[in-house]
């Protein structure tokens, strides 16, 4: 039976899901695995201890229980190491699972998939910030209104929990304004106004948003969502649409497809990944087909 080590984020969920590490290395020594826990202090320590232990005990499987934030952490690891990353998702967002057909909700039955499920190559998504600082995403690279969210929750101490991010969305859509863009696809230069930009490898994010409902993980190519400038009663409007995957072919939406990306704004604005946060403006993307082994339901 195979070694398997296990990445555990406890507070998941906003802790709901504190013991699914556990459990998951439970269900795998019962199935007869070698299986190893590793729980890290903080977010920031994680990758570093991941690397560390995946060098240390080279697993024939590297697991991570939580969300997105966790299985950003867990394909930086995996894909330089060459091994399969699996997901059993804890966390509030799990738009990865989502897409690969992983079951959302049910840690015994996603931690069964690590021993009985097939890996499968998707593409990932290579980003170089301003800094010259470079991450890997699997779902999606945003850079207008949801990363502005984003920004102002994280700054946030109040409220704790999911609330806080409604309350950030509501601040900054008060505040909406056009953002000047420049973008670059596969070579050719648009500039324009919008109000918010995604370069997509997963078909949704943020808890199952269908900003891409065409894309797919392993197409070796970009699906990139681009709303231009309109109201803020007209964009909220359009975010129930959105969810639905129902806002394509709409007037202020373009939908374009690109394996090189190059995001520049006039004004101060950071990237997402994955939910976590890249870093300023410019930002240059690229599809890395088939860069990773994922396990997936068989």
């Amino acid at each position: 039976m195979p070694h398997v080590l296990v990445a555990a984020n406890p507070i998941a969920a906003f802790g709901r899901r504190a013991s699914a590490g556990e459990q998951v290395i439970a269900a795998l020594q019962a199935a007869g695995a070698e299986a190893e826990l590793l729980v890290a202090p903080s977010a920031a320590d994680l990758p570093r201890l991941l690397a560390a232990a995946v060098r240390r005990s080279r697993p024939e499987l590297l697991a991570v229980v939580g969300g997105d934030g966790m299985v950003h952490a867990g394909i930086q690891v995996a894909s330089a190491a060459g091994v399969p990353l699996g997901i059993v998702p804890t966390g509030t967002g799990n738009d990865l699972a989502r897409g690969l057909g992983i079951p959302l909700g049910d840690p015994g039955a996603a931690g069964r998939i690590l021993l009985s499920g097939a890996d499968r190559r998707i593409d990932l998504l290579r980003v170089r910030t301003a800094d010259g600082a470079e991450m890997l995403v699997a779902g999606a690279v945003s850079a207008g209104f949801d990363a502005l969210v984003s920004e102002r929750a994280n700054g946030m101490r109040r409220p704790r929990g999911a609330s806080r991010y409604t309350l950030a969305m509501l601040r900054e859509l008060v505040g909406l304004r056009p953002i000047s863009y420049t973008l670059t696809l596969d070579g050719a230069v648009r500039r324009e106004p919008g109000v918010l930009i995604a370069v997509a490898n997963n078909s949704s994010i943020g808890g199952g948003m269908r900003i891409a409902p065409d894309a797919d993980l392993a197409d070796g190519v970009a699906d990139i969502l681009f709303v231009r400038p309109l109201g803020r009663l007209r964009f909220a409007a359009l975010f129930p649409r959105v969810f639905r995957g129902r806002h394509v072919g709409l007037r202020p939406v373009r939908m374009d497809r690109a394996k090189v990306v190059r995001i520049e704004a006039g004004n101060a604005v950071v990237a997402y990944g994955d939910g976590e946060r890249l870093g300023p403006l410019p930002v240059d993307i690229e599809v890395l087909p088939a860069a990773i082994l994922v396990r997936v339901p068989a």
